[in-house]
């Protein structure tokens, strides 16, 4: 009932606004017509009549004031439509000369820097009495209603807030200007270069294509260049208008208020962080001139909407949130548009190879504008929703329109906040339609309407968004630039790096200096993706879905899980926020009710629960979206150990010892050829950290949880300056003698630095195996289907050695599935297209494959010395060596 009343007020207070408004308009215009009468009101003359006092010139004394307001009016009227005139004229008229922008210097940021970029700048920002507090609901706390605001302003419960909160929060919210800065882009410079340019380009083609020559002058150049300018002039006006944003605080309002009514429906709660909103708020008070850039892990359409609610409702000024086209559909698109979203597409240049010069330069000059004028901003650092539930790699596309700002100081500086977003059971459902390789169903408005209403009757329990610490834009690039220029990468260092994306804004064509900036802004994306995943709180549903999928897979009783939950909370304590707090027993109880029975079975055994995981290939790769969360905090413990194993099962292959131990050279050598391989799949350093500086971190953590083992010996005083000479040395480049000094140096490590295995810990070493299985699996299939790219000798017109790649995707899938139905691969979430695509990469960038566009069909062939049975035999070896037995 209490709602009701609320709605019935809120639509009396909307219409007392426009109420208000059109009696205001009411007034202007009776005082208008009470002013005409009164000026055109005559007292009679008693010795002529009013008409001849007229028509003889002579007005009576109240005709005065009438030609006073008449020429008062004229001359308001005139000096508006002057306003109107020059405002159109600097909108829409392309000015002479152009005024350049000029920023003013600001100050040097103190302490937003990254820790391990600027150890000397970073200050903590956040202190542990602050990280002890624990999160609050957000659909239950209102900032600006409730008793507790009614108490702390001391209105009590006279104030309306403490009945209608909802609608008083979202009335009461801080107003921020939100500039429209669609009109400054197409007369941009940017703009019309790239209108002459694409002008040219398809004047050239056509030449091309009638086959004329350069001075054959039958066609008329001038005529169609003209025509294509004017075509792309219109093209550029119907990309802006479908792009902008017209975010209304009016709107942002509305759906702040319809969004506390809705969420509890589906959801148990929205948690964040207190001290984190605090510190953004601090931030933004001690930098007010700069702008936020909000950049999140992305899951859920959800997303789209959720930091900017919490910003709102915390008086911060909520920013424009880049949005795919395909959620451009009719209502909600135009919602979100209102809400901050502009819309771009998912690939920015139609054909491969051929860059699409307007829609560039009006997206760039368009993010730019509004970046000057004051907007926060906020995009999806990985392009798109997440498919396996871990981060993926990178699209530095919009971070490169940021950067370039930053270096022709359009903006003095930009504050980058990495956010992370988590859900106890996805709203969207699952992907495993697509996992499976059948092709995505496109956004409708039917399938967005249907989606709601399947949403408001179900429960998907709670939402986490943590705000990382925000970082200098300036800070990062300035430490990221030192360090690329300081650090002596090693040769696996240096094989290590990563490609930056193809679907940055700067194109392919570039020289070296523009390839140097897009490998730094490749880094920066890098950096965010990695604080973002270890800043992700650890839901209950994923803690649950990674016992089940990686330790328990046969199931096991409730006391024996419980046990698991502990020792895993105790792992995770102190190093990843827990997204639920009571006893282990509850949480395994809640998070199977909230899965379901589709993903997670409870029967009794011998009067105890029973819980087993659902590991049908379906249920089981939805199962893995949620274990997943967890891969990032022990994918380099895996690698260590998986490595470990796997050089200890080649010892003992080769010689039949008592006990077997490794040389920790070998495994660390072994463990960034695992990481190369893997280098498409997890971001596992930061880029100002030393991959091989954190693996070696990672087996001195597994030895002091006693996993593995490295007992101290001791050294010779030669051996100890031999050692210390070498760390002197380390990084340098050295002469061929050297070398063979440092060949001695790693035989002499391998004697006398070995790594064992304790037995009491043989099943924790086989859980971390697990976690990285499913994974090298996948590779070894798609390493197997290689062989389906030969070129078959007896039949040479039957199989030219290349195939679409849609096709071969579709075949490695079945490989896949083929080896699980068989049980030489127990993994049923090894069926994942996206694994699939990232192995191709690697084998691309190794030069094993070489993907080619046909007409807009991708090719898939081996490339020379690898087009050969045996070449491919020895990448099938070389990845299945990998592969945990």
């Amino acid at each position: 009932m209490l709602g009701f009343v609320e709605i019935l007020v809120f639509l009396c207070v909307v219409g007392y606004l426009f109420k208000n408004q059109r009696a205001n308009d009411m007034v202007d215009v009776i005082s208008n017509r009470i002013q005409e009468a009164y000026g055109s009101f005559r007292i009679p003359n008693v010795f002529s009549s009013a008409t001849d006092t007229e028509r003889n010139g002579v007005f009576s004394a109240f005709a005065a004031p009438k030609r006073y307001k008449d020429l008062e009016r004229e001359q308001r009227q005139l000096n508006k439509d002057n306003d109107r005139t020059v405002r159109q004229q600097r909108l829409f008229h392309i000015k002479d000369t152009p005024t350049p922008h000029v920023q003013p210097e600001q100050p040097h940021i103190p302490g937003l820097a990254c820790p391990s970029c600027s150890p000397i700048e970073s200050r903590p920002q956040l202190d542990q009495s602050d990280r002890r507090r624990h999160a609050i609901d957000i659909l239950r706390v209102t900032t600006h209603a409730g008793s507790h605001y009614a108490t702390a302003t001391g209105t009590g419960a006279f104030d309306w807030g403490v009945w209608c909160p909802h609608l008083a929060q979202a009335t009461r919210v801080k107003r921020f200007p939100y500039p429209q800065m669609a009109g400054a882009v197409l007369p941009d410079d940017r703009v019309l270069e790239a209108l002459e340019l694409a002008a040219k380009e398809a004047t050239n083609e056509k030449r091309a294509q009638l086959g004329l020559a350069e001075d054959d002058e039958s066609f008329d150049e001038d005529s169609y260049f003209n025509e294509m300018h004017h075509k792309h002039e219109q093209r550029a006006a119907k990309i802006l208008t479908g792009m902008r944003s017209k975010i209304s605080n009016m709107v942002l309002r509305i759906t702040s208020w319809v969004l506390y009514k809705l969420l509890p429906c589906f959801m148990s709660g929205v948690a964040a962080h207190p001290a984190q909103v605090e510190m953004i708020k601090r931030a933004i008070e001690k930098n007010p001139n700069i702008p936020l850039i909000f950049l999140p892990l992305h899951r859920s359409h959800l997303d789209y909407i959720m930091v900017s609610f919490i910003l709102l409702n915390n008086d911060i000024k909520c920013p424009l949130v880049a949005g795919g086209d395909n959620l451009r559909i009719p209502v909600f698109g135009s919602i979100l548009r209102y809400d901050g979203a502009f819309f771009i597409k998912r690939k920015i240049d139609p054909l491969t190879g051929k860059k699409d010069h307007v829609y560039r330069a009006v997206l760039h000059t368009y993010l730019q504008k509004c970046l000057t004028a004051g907007h926060n901003v906020e995009f999806f650092i990985e392009g798109g929703r997440t498919r396996t539930g871990k981060p993926c790699m990178p699209k530095s596309g919009i971070l490169s329109v940021i950067v370039d700002a930053f270096n022709d100081k359009s903006i003095s500086d930009a504050l980058i906040v990495p956010v992370s977003i988590n859900y106890e059971k996805l709203v969207d459902g699952n992907f495993v339609r697509e996992q499976l390789g059948q092709k995505k169903i496109p956004e409708s408005f039917a399938s967005a309407a249907k989606a709601i209403v399947k949403v408001l009757k179900a429960r998907y329990g709670l939402m986490r968004i943590d705000f990382n610490e925000p970082f200098s834009l300036s800070e990062l690039v300035k430490s990221l630039r030192t360090s690329d220029t300081a650090h002596n990468y090693s040769p696996e260092m240096r094989r290590l790096q990563h490609k930056p994306s193809t679907t940055s804004l700067f194109g392919t064509d570039v020289v070296q200096e523009e390839q140097d900036q897009r490998q730094l802004i490749d880094n920066i994306a890098r950096h965010v993706v990695f604080d973002s995943a270890r800043a992700t709180s650890v839901m209950t549903t994923n803690a649950l879905a990674f016992l089940l999928l990686n330790r328990f897979r046969d199931g096991a009783p409730l006391s024996i899980l419980v046990e698991a939950l502990d020792e895993l909370r105790a792992v995770l304590s102190g190093v990843r926020d827990l997204g639920f707090t009571g006893t282990s027993e509850d949480v395994i109880r809640y998070a199977a009710d909230l899965l379901g029975p589709g993903l997670v079975t409870r029967e009794l055994r011998n009067g105890q629960t029973f819980i087993k995981p659902v590991v049908m290939i379906p249920n089981v790769i939805e199962l893995a979206y949620y274990s997943n969360c967890l891969l990032p905090h022990f994918a380099l413990e895996s690698i260590v150990v998986t490595c470990a194993c796997l050089i200890k099962r080649d010892t003992e292959r080769k010689m039949d010892t008592g006990e077997t131990t490794v040389g920790r050279s070998s495994l660390l050598q072994k463990c960034m050829e695992f990481a190369d391989l893997l280098m498409y799949e997890f971001i596992l350093c930061k880029p100002c950290q030393k991959l091989e500086t954190v693996l070696e971190n990672s087996l001195e953590g597994l030895c002091v949880q006693n996993i593995l083992c490295q007992p101290k010996q001791e050294l010779t005083e030669e051996q100890q300056q031999a050692q210390r000479m070498y760390r002197n040395m380390d990084g340098l480049d050295v002469d061929d003698e050297m070398d063979d000094y440092f060949d001695d140096r790693q035989v002499f490590e391998e004697d006398t630095e070995r790594v064992h295995f304790p037995p009491e810990k043989h099943c924790d070493r086989i859980v971390l195996q697990s976690v990285l299985a499913p994974f090298t699996h996948t590779y070894a299939a798609v390493a197997s289907t290689l062989h389906k790219l030969l070129v078959v000798e007896s039949e040479p017109s039957t199989h030219c050695g290349s195939m679409m790649e849609s096709e071969f995707i579709q075949l490695c899938i079945k490989e896949i599935n083929a080896r699980v139905e068989q049980g030489t691969c127990k993994y049923g979430e090894s069926i994942s297209t996206d694994t699939v695509r990232n192995c191709l990469k690697v084998f691309e960038k190794r030069s094993y494959i070489e993907t080619t566009n046909n007409n807009g069909v991708r090719l898939v062939s081996l490339l020379p010395p690898f087009d050969s049975e045996a070449e491919v035999q020895s990448i099938v070896h070389h990845v299945e060596y990998f592969v945990p037995v």
